[in-house]
């Protein structure tokens, strides 16, 4: 009997000892919930701006052209250097305008002569006053051939029209010039305030005219806000321009409208000829704001996570306009809600998270800047 006992109790001791081991491999720790930064969806006003590609030109940009034909025979100035008005910048070659003032004189001299001559006789009723008269006319015009050519002597002396900054000098010394030719011998060019011309297509200006502030055009330009400067190695000109004036019709061939802005530039740091972009500010008054990061694209569309019980919902959204690390929100998304900040390559729609609730600001300045 006891050997019957030991039997049975050997198998049911070994049973409760399996389950036992089997129970403890079937246990699971509960899974850790990742922590990621939220935010809550709110509003701001916001200030965006629209670029426009620009060049520039000297408030005074005049063209040095001969009113002569002849050979250069000096070149009296350097480009880059400033002039005064009516500073000799050019001499050309007179000899034969030399030779025809001197024969032009003697006319003048034996047309005095005859006039000289025929006085005493016109006095003494010998000849007739016609005679004398004829000779005067003939005088007076000996004397403007003279004071023409003589003009042109002095038109070889090429002058500055205007204080400014000499240009690049197209011409140099023995080349034969005229007023007809194509390029100008330099340009002198004002550029102690410069004008900045870009232009818009109709779509943009319509828009612009509409977000201004006046009544009329010429109000809306008065009271428009003052313009940044983007020059051509990406740097922020530090004086801020002005529009002045806007063509009164839209170009038919490329369909835009240019405008002229004023800017400042004593320092000369801008020259004629340059190149930049207008930058014009757009105000954006309680809009709804996230941060670009947040953000993530799928087959085209926008989307946020929104935190739902502490799980992440995706939700499609519209943007309005970017301003800088801001998404100005059309619709989506509403105030108050909370969406994932930052992680959004980590998870997939209906993942958990253990949400750490952050201000908008600090999330925008958490973000590295890769391009600068």
């Amino acid at each position: 009997m006891k050997k019957n006992a030991l039997n049975i109790l050997i198998p049911c001791a070994l049973v409760v000892l399996l389950n036992s081991c089997g129970n403890k491999q079937t246990e699971q720790k509960p899974a850790y919930i990742m922590p990621y930064p939220v935010a809550k969806v709110e509003k701001q006003d916001v200030v965006t701006h629209e670029s426009f590609p620009a060049t520039i030109e000297g408030k005074v940009n005049s063209q040095v052209r001969p009113k002569v034909s002849g050979y250069i025979k000096e070149v009296l100035v350097k480009e880059g250097e400033f002039v005064k008005q009516g500073q000799l910048l050019f001499k050309l070659e007179t000899e034969s305008l030399s030779q025809d003032a001197n024969a032009a004189k003697a006319n003048v001299n034996a047309a005095q002569v005859e006039v000289d001559k025929l006085k005493p006789l016109v006095e003494k009723n010998i000849i007739s006053s016609v005679q004398l008269e004829t000779a005067k006319a003939q005088l007076l015009q000996a004397q403007s051939a003279y004071n023409g050519i003589t003009a042109n002597i002095g038109y070889a002396n090429v002058k500055s029209p205007v204080d400014g900054v000499v240009g690049s000098i197209n011409y140099r010394k023995g080349a034969l010039v005229s007023a007809q030719d194509p390029l100008p011998l330099t340009n002198v060019s004002s550029i102690e305030e410069v004008y900045a011309y870009f232009s818009m297509n109709e779509k943009e200006f319509i828009t612009f005219m509409g977000e201004a502030e006046g009544e009329t055009a010429q109000e809306k330009l008065e009271k428009f806000p003052e313009l940044k400067l983007r020059l051509a190695n990406g740097d922020l000109f530090d004086k801020s321009g002005k529009i002045e004036t806007i063509t009164g019709d839209i170009n038919t061939q490329t369909g835009t409208i240019t405008f002229r802005a004023r800017f400042d530039n004593k320092q000369g740091l801008l020259r004629n000829g340059s190149s930049g972009t207008i930058l014009i500010p757009r105000y954006f008054k309680d809009v709804i704001v996230i941060p670009s990061e947040s953000t993530f694209e799928r087959q085209g569309k926008s989307f946020v996570y929104t935190v739902v019980n502490d799980s992440l919902v995706d939700k499609p959204i519209s943007i309005l306009k970017s301003a800088n690390r801001l998404y100005i929100i059309n619709n989506g998304i509403e105030v108050g809600q909370t969406i994932l900040a930052k992680g959004i390559n980590k998870v997939s729609p209906g993942a958990k998270i253990k949400p750490i609730l952050k201000p908008l600001d600090s999330i925008i300045n958490s973000f590295e800047t890769v391009f600068k």
